[in-house]
């Protein structure tokens, strides 16, 4: 008999704190991209070639309703695995227990996935399914944390700081052997265990459980304002915006260039620091999204803006470019000025600015060049610089 790995999609939770958020619909109920919310996981793991089938665990009184949908869907966009439904119990354990007793003979391995975490990959699923060959006990999801974790005694006091590095935020699928599983439910619900994931359950009885990486766009829909995250995104319009800037020589600010000092005999004369290249480049962005020039938000009349950091306001100027819903894809920048001879600077500039941005080096170009002794440049009066922009709105 061949060896099947199957998956259970808990589904059968009451969302109470998203309840008030919702109108008191469950939120494996709501709906997005014109299916509820559970499909999402249907369509995720039912991708991988290593899942051979999935069972669905609703609350007992919406299973009649959910497992109509659930045929409905089917029939429309067929998952290529069978698909059974079952009613899931009091507790996040019981549901698991139920869909585990769902399985069929030949199942040999089990992912269990809450529908709560929409946006698994199927490559998320492969990995742990791939992994099983090399464990014992079972397989989990997760990742790194960003933040230092506190551990608290009863009256709020920091009991203890755990090293952030072994810290691990656990997702799931959770990947496992089924009987192994299934006997460890058997003995929590005959010794009255208390357990939020089967990893722990499957670590109580003894069992050696690995962790690989997760997926940081995994994200479990929890709190009301998770639920952004279902809002049906609008298709990203491409934009572009070109900058101009000149000044002169003569003044008393050093020669900085894209963030970078570049110094020498050549002073200029300006309000702020006198970068030209992030003048240029800030009037650009601006331009994505038609907010004006940087004279408009920041007037040589204005004192706070004297002698300030270029940076500053380059940063200033990309918040303003996000809360717009611009992203930058490219920058492509060019300075031009007879003296002095920028090319050894060239590439520092270049990285400094995808530094600003935020951008791979690859998406910044940096050029400089003269205008042949002509003109404005030519004559050593000063410098320009000209700049263009594409990005997503």
């Amino acid at each position: 008999m061949n060896k099947t790995c199957w998956g259970v999609i808990l589904a059968a939770g009451q969302g109470k704190r998203l309840s008030t958020a919702t109108g008191g619909r469950e939120k494996q109920f709501l709906r997005y991209q014109g299916a509820p919310l559970w499909w999402r996981s249907v369509l995720a793991l039912s991708a991988s070639p290593r899942i051979h089938g999935l069972a669905l665990v609703f609350p007992p009184d919406k299973k009649t309703e959910a497992e109509a949908e659930m045929r409905s869907l089917k029939k429309a966009n067929p998952p290529g695995v069978p698909l059974v439904a079952v009613s899931g119990g009091v507790r996040r354990q019981d549901s698991v227990r139920l869909g585990l007793a769902a399985l069929p003979r030949d199942c040999a391995f089990v992912l269990i996935h809450d529908s709560a975490r929409p946006f698994v990959s199927t490559a998320l699923v492969s990995r742990l399914a791939l992994a099983l060959d090399d464990t014992d006990g079972g397989v989990i999801p997760g990742v790194a944390v960003s933040d230092t974790i506190k551990e608290v005694n009863a009256s709020g006091a920091v009991a203890r700081t755990p090293e952030r590095s072994s810290l691990r935020a656990v997702q799931t699928p959770q990947a496992f052997p089924l009987e192994l599983l299934r006997a460890a439910h058997a003995r929590a619900e005959a010794e009255g265990w208390e357990v939020t994931d089967d990893a722990s359950l499957m670590e109580r009885c003894g069992h050696t459980v690995r962790v690989i990486e997760g997926d940081m766009e995994n994200i479990k829909i929890t709190h009301p304002q998770d639920l952004a995250l279902l809002s049906e995104a609008k298709p990203a319009l491409p934009c572009c915006g070109y900058g101009y800037d000149v000044h002169a020589y003569g003044g008393d600010r050093p020669l900085i260039l894209g963030g970078v000092t570049i110094g020498g005999p050549f002073l200029v004369r300006a309000h702020s620091d006198g970068d030209v290249l992030l003048h240029a480049l800030m009037d650009a962005l601006l331009g994505c999204f038609g907010a004006g020039d940087i004279g408009r938000l920041f007037p040589d009349s204005d004192a706070r803006f004297e002698g300030i950091s270029s940076v500053i306001l380059l940063d200033r100027v990309l918040s303003l470019a996000a809360e717009a819903g611009v992203r930058l894809v490219h920058a492509d920048l060019t300075v031009i000025a007879q003296k002095p001879r920028l090319a050894p600077h060239a590439e520092t500039i270049r990285r400094n600015v995808a530094r600003l941005l935020d951008l791979p080096l690859d998406r910044v170009s940096f050029k400089a060049t003269t205008e042949e002794h002509l003109g404005f440049t030519g004559e050593l009066r000063g410098l320009k610089a000209v700049t263009l922009v594409t990005a997503l709105r």
